[in-house]
């Protein structure tokens, strides 16, 4: 059984339909240990409350800096001994110690089709561009911002007159279909990890 830990600072609906997921045996290998969010009364916790998932809240807003706040994060997470990371809404980036104790190991899903549109409001920046198709982007953390081994990718045609919230929406239901497709392919070991003569690392999915 593959040992999940979740990390989440808002609503969660991505994590919602992960643990759906579980819980229909769509992923049946697979158990979250814990949730872990950066501050209090998010939709995730409530999420994790209802499944009986542990929460632990470590309130970024009680630390004076970020270097302790970084430092009880990496020892959370290690004492619940995750298979791996899930990044659900996650708005702080994690330290290279973080990082480095968890190599391809923790995952994360971005609203555009990566190495486009990397970042904070990825939608606003794909409607600003005039991009036609845009999309979701599993892939693994690593040091630079967004920029970890991709895993899936999926499109999604951006209609004439589009808003940033109506793109969103559209984006965030194939977020839910992938992000589960992304774990199901890690809990059952088919996701291989390449390292290319430049050093780059790209994700090879097995049959």
């Amino acid at each position: 059984m593959f040992r999940l830990v979740a990390l989440a600072s808002g609503r969660g609906s991505n994590f919602l339909e992960i643990l759906k997921a579980i819980e229909n045996k769509e992923i049946p290998n697979a158990n979250f240990v814990g949730l872990i969010t950066d501050r209090e009364n998010t939709g995730a916790e409530q999420h994790a409350k209802n499944y009986n998932i542990p929460v632990k809240v470590i309130s970024y807003s009680n630390f004076s800096n970020k270097i302790d706040f970084d430092k009880t994060l990496l020892e959370t997470v290690k004492e619940l001994e995750p298979d791996l990371i899930i990044c659900a809404g996650y708005m702080r980036i994690l330290s290279k110690e973080f990082i480095d104790a968890f190599p391809d190991r923790i995952m994360n899903i971005h609203p555009s089709l990566l190495p486009a549109f990397p970042g904070l409001r990825a939608q606003k920046q794909a409607l600003e561009y005039g991009a036609k198709v845009s999309g979701c982007t599993v892939h693994f953390i690593d040091e630079g911002v967004d920029t970890g081994p991709i895993i899936l990718q999926k499109c999604v045609e951006i209609p004439e007159n589009c808003t940033e919230k109506e793109l969103s929406d559209l984006i965030l239901k194939e977020e839910h279909k992938l992000y589960k497709k992304a774990i199901k392919l890690y809990c059952e070991r088919k996701i291989e990890i390449q390292i290319l003569p430049n050093h780059r690392k790209i994700v090879k999915i097995k049959n």
